[in-house]
């Protein structure tokens, strides 16, 4: 099948230092046979970092959405902004639209959404990594993912700390902007799931804030385990170890909490299928999506 990729930002726009990278990343796609089209509202100056409204930045992904030659979206983007745009997607043509969305950090907020309305599932993941740190690894997942060859950019290893398995589907992402869609319709009932949960900038106070709230939302009693991602800036063992038992503590040692140093923030991260059930094991090294 003939791909056909969109990019978009639906967070923050990005500044022009960031074109180099960006033309990069589209020449990597095109390199693996992808066509690809640029929305034309990439890039902001603004202090409001906004390329557009939010109605009309949801209008300009609905726009490819609705285009039935396109097979994937790419969102370059991350930030603040993202949840703006929920309220005006058309979750019905979301649904029925072959395309697979694929965004990181604040577009947690659109992935989670998604599956929470339409029970479609999409991909943690940021499509700059092709032109990143590790370039040559990255491109070569992709591709191979992408083209049905190899699932090795959404195989991960990871450990138990808690537990010995856990299965269901994965929700989740960053956890501050998971947390955006509290209260809302937007956020998936974590019944039965298995809750993602990485950062990048949030302290370690800040990190237990927001484990705190997703107690007292009965995430914890009511998820099937939790997988801890990569914390960037919480960069030592002992910080890290410090999330790991205050998840525990938070959940009463009754749920399985396994971690994983290769998804999140960083330029050598796999990816996560969000809406898409996980199987874990201490009998297994990579997780198996059903």
């Amino acid at each position: 099948m003939k791909r056909k990729a969109a990019v978009v930002c639906c967070s923050d726009g990005r500044k022009t230092p960031e074109r180099e990278k960006l033309e990069l990343t589209v020449k990597h796609l095109e390199e693996m046979g992808i066509s690809v089209c640029l929305s034309d509202h990439l890039f902001s100056e603004k202090p409001s970092c906004e390329t557009l409204r939010p109605k009309e930045r949801a209008a300009e992904l609905m726009r490819f959405f609705s285009d039935s030659a396109i097979t994937d979206i790419f969102d370059i983007s991350g930030g603040d902004l993202a949840n703006g745009i929920l309220p005006y997607l058309d979750y019905n043509a979301i649904s029925e639209s072959g395309a697979c969305f694929y965004g990181y950090s604040d577009l947690t907020t659109l992935i989670n959404a998604i599956y929470a309305k339409t029970g479609k599932s999409s991909v943690l993941y940021q499509v700059k990594n092709i032109a990143g740190d590790n370039a040559d690894i990255q491109k070569k997942r992709l591709s191979e993912y992408l083209c049905g060859q190899s699932k090795e950019l959404t195989d991960f290893r990871y450990e138990f700390v808690n537990g010995t398995e856990m299965s269901g589907v994965l929700v989740g992402g960053n956890i501050r902007c998971f947390l955006k869609l509290a209260g809302t319709e937007y956020m998936p009932d974590p019944s039965g799931k298995i809750l993602l949960l990485e950062a990048f900038g949030s302290t370690l106070p800040q990190v237990y804030s927001c484990i705190s709230q997703l107690n007292q939302l009965g995430c914890f009693e009511k998820c099937r385990g939790i997988l801890l991602g990569t914390f960037t800036k919480l960069c030592s063992e002992e910080l890290y170890a410090e999330v790991i038992s205050q998840v525990i503590s938070e959940t009463g040692g009754k749920k399985p909490v396994a971690i994983t140093r290769e998804i999140g923030h960083g330029s050598d991260s796999r990816a996560a299928i969000i809406g898409k059930t996980v199987s874990l094991s201490v009998d297994i090294t990579v997780q198996s999506i059903i």
